[in-house]
């Protein structure tokens, strides 16, 4: 229910459901997911959870424990050089502050 207005559902690897089951058993492979990366922050799911979890939240804490233990999500290495050129420098900052430690 909380996920079936998610615009980027069909790209995580695992459903917001499962994402908070492998945190209450406190399982470290859920820092491995890309489910937190491809979260919009759109709020959508937070409306919607008849359990009144916000899945927005736990995605950014996620992203938060990751990056503070350094293992950030984007290289600037990674990312083609003429791509980097066509990129609005805006969007270049705005990824790496949520992406990079």
């Amino acid at each position: 229910m909380c996920s079936s207005g998610c615009p980027t559902a069909s790209k995580m690897d695992i459903t917001p459901r499962k994402m908070v089951r492998l945190i209450q058993l406190g399982r470290e492979e859920v820092l491995n997911s890309k489910t937190m990366w491809v979260c919009l922050s759109c709020f959508t799911c937070v409306v919607r959870c008849p359990r009144k979890i916000d899945l927005a939240k736990l995605g950014e804490a996620l992203r938060q424990i990751r990056l503070r233990k350094g293992l950030d999500h984007i290289h600037i290495s990674e990312i083609p050089e003429e791509e980097r050129k066509k990129l609005p420098q805006i969007a270049l900052v705005s990824n790496f502050r949520k992406f990079t430690s």
